[in-house]
């Protein structure tokens, strides 16, 4: 069962890792990212961030939506984290049951407008929000658990 999925940039770190994990009561969490599986460093670094008595799966986007697809993560309180808004709409088209996306940390760069604190996006990516949100995900913006949930439409 999937509990979230999160867009954010740094993918695993304490934030994500200890507030969301506990605050949702996973007992998984897939990282889905398509640079991670091949680069060790990155893949050291997130192992290093997982939190005690959570199961870690480290897959890039199509292998995800395939693991998925399969049915091998139903048995889990699956929490997703990809590192953009395009991983998270590719995992949507991908898999249709995603029908709640975080989005928690996108960081500044140039053209990007803030949507909320530590949440910026290219204009592209504001049509790939409304794309997503057309096919009916809801889309909050939220840095931890106990922020107030911000639904994406009344910011973009």
């Amino acid at each position: 069962m999937i509990l979230l999925t999160r867009v954010d940039h740094r993918l695993l770190h304490g934030q994500v890792a200890f507030s969301w994990t506990q605050g949702l009561g996973a007992d998984c969490i897939l990282i889905a990212n398509d640079d991670v599986p091949t680069n060790e460093i990155r893949k050291t670094t997130i192992k290093l961030a997982k939190p005690q008595g959570v199961k870690l799966v480290i897959k890039n986007i199509e292998d995800s939506i395939s693991a998925l697809q399969s049915g091998v993560t139903d048995k889990y309180k699956l929490f997703i984290v990809v590192e953009s808004i395009a991983d998270a709409k590719k995992l949507a088209d991908g898999y249709p049951e995603i029908k709640k996306i975080n989005l928690g940390g996108i960081k500044a760069k140039e053209g990007t407008r803030s949507l909320g604190k530590a949440v910026n996006v290219l204009p592209e990516e504001e049509d790939l929000l409304a794309e997503m949100v057309d096919k009916e995900i809801e889309v909050e913006i939220r840095q931890v658990p106990s922020d107030k949930k911000v639904i994406v439409t009344e910011v973009l």
